[in-house]
């Protein structure tokens, strides 16, 4: 099993930068799948951003160009900087670790409890 623990949400103005972190501990962290996900009020749980232990990555259409993902295995870590935030990515930010990089919900395994991040017009 592995826990996952996000950090670095809050509030930004529009245009401005977050970097959010997610610590994972548990099964060795390297061989998984890291992604990114949001889910806006009444809204579903969406794909943000994923990257593979090779470091191979995929964004969402929304995202591209403005956010990055990231890990860095010896500190069993994964980043998402964003940049450019807008007032639609506002939304509770969860990290989740899986066996494939898929934009599917359901097909991930472990998820982090989730940070919230507003931005401000």
């Amino acid at each position: 099993q592995v826990q996952l623990v996000e950090s670095g949400g809050g509030l930004v103005q529009a245009g401005g930068s977050l970097r959010l972190s997610c610590a994972a501990s548990g099964r060795t962290f390297s061989m998984y799948t890291m992604g990114w996900f949001r889910q806006a009020p009444g809204k579903e749980r969406d794909f943000v951003a994923g990257i593979r232990w090779t470091g191979g990555s995929a964004y969402a259409d929304s995202v591209k160009g403005r956010f990055t993902i990231s890990r860095d295995n010896a500190k069993n870590t994964v980043y998402l900087q964003m940049n450019s935030l807008k007032s639609e990515d506002t939304a509770v930010y969860y990290c989740a670790a899986g066996r494939m990089l898929v934009v599917h919900r359901d097909s991930w395994d472990y998820w982090g409890q989730g940070t919230q991040v507003t931005v401000s017009s």
